[in-house]
């Protein structure tokens, strides 16, 4: 189906679900967009690339580009307190189940283009996301991918774990089984300094399909166990029959250290830019003001 005619379907179903003239998605220049509000919303998708051979794509992990009319860049903790705000300005207690749904439609129309290539695209679910659906998580969205022609097999679920939700890693782990029961690959992703034993457990107990760091913080770590830990992360996601996937690499040292622990993909500037003449560039759809 043309992209504008999904569009146009997937505007028509808000529309009557909400039973108000609501029509989120728009497309310019030939890319989906989404209006939450004052927000605009739109994709960066960049490549998973395999390490051992950085020409092969994987798949595609999207990022969110956020803009308004008064506001060109809303930073994530902006974002964050517009969608916390009070019932009595507009936002009701489902703001966040809406805004992940309309935020993953987005990323998944831009995906289309590049989804011919049989990979996958990693997307990023909000824990408050999976706490606030109490049961079918995915079912929603497998309705989408479907329209797009595609399977819930193409898309990672990705739950940033932070220590934060520590004490709500039960209902979390229920919430992604409910995924993974639908088709959906799951994804891990973890910040340098949660490694440990809480997320040895999370590992063993969701065996996801996919853990990820960022390679920006491995860059300014100092930590005399960093090796230790990172070649234990991976003796571990490999045991449950995972891959591991070091995201955000900038320079040669940390792509070395990649290869050294033996990370199965990876993203990152380094690997768009750098000496790689088999390396396309990273699909980029930039967000523009108003």
């Amino acid at each position: 189906m043309p992209l504008q005619q999904l569009v146009e379907y997937f505007n028509d179903r808000l529309e009557w679900e909400h039973h108000t003239n609501f029509r989120p998605f728009i497309i310019d220049n030939g890319v989906a967009r989404g209006l939450f509000g004052p927000v605009q919303i739109s994709s960066e998708l960049t490549p998973l690339r395999e390490l051992a051979k950085p020409e092969q794509i994987a798949g595609y992990t999207a990022q969110l580009n956020v803009t308004t009319a008064e506001i060109p860049d809303l930073l994530s903790h902006e974002l964050d307190l517009l969608l916390s705000l009070p019932a009595q300005q507009g936002i009701n207690s489902d703001s966040i189940v809406n805004f992940d749904r309309l935020t993953r439609t987005v990323h998944m129309l831009n995906f289309l283009p590049l989804a011919h290539d049989g990979g996958f695209l990693q997307l990023d679910v909000d824990p408050r996301h999976i706490l606030g659906v109490k049961k079918d998580h995915g079912a929603y969205f497998q309705e989408v991918i479907s329209k797009c022609g595609l399977e819930a097999h193409n898309v990672v679920i990705t739950l940033r774990v932070t220590s934060t939700y520590r004490a709500y890693y039960p209902a979390l782990l229920k919430g992604l089984e409910n995924y993974r029961e639908r088709g959906y690959r799951l994804a891990l992703r973890f910040d340098y300094q949660a490694l440990g034993k809480a997320t040895n457990d999370l590992i063993a107990a969701l065996a996801p399909d996919f853990v990820s760091l960022s390679g920006r913080q491995l860059s300014t770590h100092q930590d005399n166990q960093l090796l230790e830990k990172l070649a234990r992360l991976q003796l571990l996601t490999h045991k449950e029959l995972g891959k591991t996937i070091l995201l955000e690499i900038g320079d040669k040292q940390t792509a070395a250290l990649a290869r050294k622990i033996g990370f199965n993909l990876v993203q990152g500037a380094y690997f768009e830019s750098y000496g790689h003449q088999e390396v396309k560039e990273p699909v980029r759809l930039a967000a523009s003001g108003g």
